[in-house]
């Protein structure tokens, strides 16, 4: 029975977290082998779904329906879970992202399965038992939870698996789901996506910027570092409060959670709820002028200095760099 995974989409790209949960699903394949099943949902080329060969996967489903051009999120699991019934699939992996967290509860009761979301490693299948490590208390420490269940849904935290070529082309295969009417109640009139940033859950580095920045001019060196490292711009929830920057850049336990192989606290004192959004990052490096702020308890690196002299002799030195490089 192949091992069934959701490959995500925007406009008809395939995103890095795409290839992380293709990856990710091919070891859970290897481990029970068998073989790897992707289904896309939308209007992707051919070219982009064999593609997905390279990642692992040896076959795609292709779903494309002028109903679903839009993610929906009910609609979106009943084709899912279909898609597993019609595979034979017993495990279903998707990606922990916005859409994903909506998706696994749903697709769980669909399939009567056990559930892990935010997963951070493989399952371990030894002794008859199944279990995954998972974020748990809003990222602040790890559960590793049994699923008993015959079928199982599976949630990739972003970041948490690296990607791995270990394939060709895979062969595409078109999926014309059952609609039923209830599935599709929700109309998406609109949907407005920033193309010019990368985007936070998925980001390898984050630059983040909190108080000690004093106001919203102040953003220019923010920005300028994230463009100089390829990164996102992030910040602490009083930021956003306070219209400085957009919520959407709001990182902790009430805004976005994130899981960068990088994050960089400018000015960012480290409350709980801030630190609970960002500890599954893999290093941390904290500026702050106050030696005693909570964030260096946790930091692997830390300057303590004004982030108006530290940040911009940091762009120099990176900009020196990459001249030189």
């Amino acid at each position: 029975m192949p091992v069934l995974v959701y490959t995500e989409n925007v406009e008809g790209k395939f995103k890095k977290s795409t290839f992380e949960i293709v990856s990710y699903g091919r070891a859970i394949a290897d481990q029970n082998k068998t073989s790897l099943v992707a289904i896309s949902i939308g209007d992707v080329s051919k070219e982009e779904l064999a593609g997905l060969g390279k990642y692992g996967a040896d076959k795609v489903l292709n779903v494309s329906n002028d109903k679903l051009k839009n993610f929906i999120n009910q609609a979106y699991a009943s084709v899912i879970a279909e898609a597993a019934v019609k595979e034979g699939a017993e495990i279903v992996v998707l990606s922990n992202s916005f859409s994903g967290r909506g998706l696994a509860p749903r697709i769980g009761v669909k399939l009567e399965a056990g559930v892990a979301d935010g997963a951070v490693a493989l399952p371990e299948q030894a002794n008859g038992k199944f279990t995954v490590k998972k974020t748990a208390f809003s990222g602040k420490a790890f559960a590793n939870v049994e699923l008993i269940s015959e079928k199982k849904v599976i949630s990739l935290s972003p970041n948490a698996y690296k990607i791995e070529e270990k394939g060709a082309s895979a062969a595409i295969e078109d999926f014309g789901p059952a609609l039923k009417p209830g599935d599709l109640k929700t109309v998406i009139k609109e949907i407005v996506r920033s193309t010019d940033k990368v985007s936070l859950p998925d980001a390898d580095i984050v630059v983040s910027g909190g108080r000690g920045l004093k106001g919203p001019e102040n953003w220019g060196m923010i920005e300028e570092l994230a463009d100089l490292l390829g990164a996102a711009t992030a910040c602490s929830k009083p930021v956003s409060d306070a219209g400085w920057r957009p919520h959407s850049e709001h990182v902790g336990q009430t805004g976005i959670a994130v899981s960068p192989n990088l994050y960089i606290a400018i000015g960012i004192s480290g409350a709980i709820q801030h630190l609970a959004g960002i500890s599954s990052s893999k290093v941390i490096v904290v500026i702050n002028k106050d030696p005693e702020a909570p964030f260096f308890k946790v930091a692997d690196y830390g300057i303590v200095g004004d982030a108006f002299v530290v940040v911009p002799e940091l762009i120099s030195a990176i900009k020196e760099y990459k001249a030189s490089a």
